[in-house]
């Protein structure tokens, strides 16, 4: 029974970090069309919060969680769609790492890249989850 409990806030908390991550790219869509000073405080502040407010947690969440069912069941450490799954977690944190670091610049008012480039930036999560649900439901190998 534990094992589902951690299972279930395991997949609450991956829900809530790729909320984040699906939308904090999509303000910085906006953002960077703004003209305007106000709204343009406004996007840092929404990003500010989303990013340490939602975002952090919920990747720590998700570690957390995570971690426990690994513990709970080592043998999924030696299949290789875990394996996979793994690097693509690295892969996620590196882009979540990334954001944090264009949140920065957008505060610091030294943004240099359009809307158009945050809209395929917006698109790599969604990539990575695409990958991960198959990994964990087909397993593949």
């Amino acid at each position: 029974m534990l094992f589902l409990w951690i299972k279930a806030l395991h997949i609450v908390s991956v829900v809530c970090w790729f909320a984040g991550l699906f939308y904090l790219p999509r303000l910085f869509v906006y953002h960077a069309q703004s003209q305007d000073s106000i709204s343009q405080e406004r996007f840092v502040t929404m990003e500010r919060k989303l990013y340490r407010g939602i975002m952090g947690p919920a990747m720590i969440a998700t570690f957390v969680f995570g971690i426990w069912l690994l513990s709970l069941t080592p043998g999924f450490l030696s299949q290789g769609w875990m394996h996979a799954k793994l690097t693509l977690i690295v892969l996620l944190t590196g882009y979540h790492h990334m954001c944090g670091a264009q949140l920065k610049r957008f505060a610091r008012g030294e943004n240099t890249r359009s809307h158009v480039y945050y809209r395929w930036f917006n698109e790599v999560p969604v990539v990575i989850l695409l990958a991960i649900v198959i990994l964990v439901v087909v397993k593949p190998f």
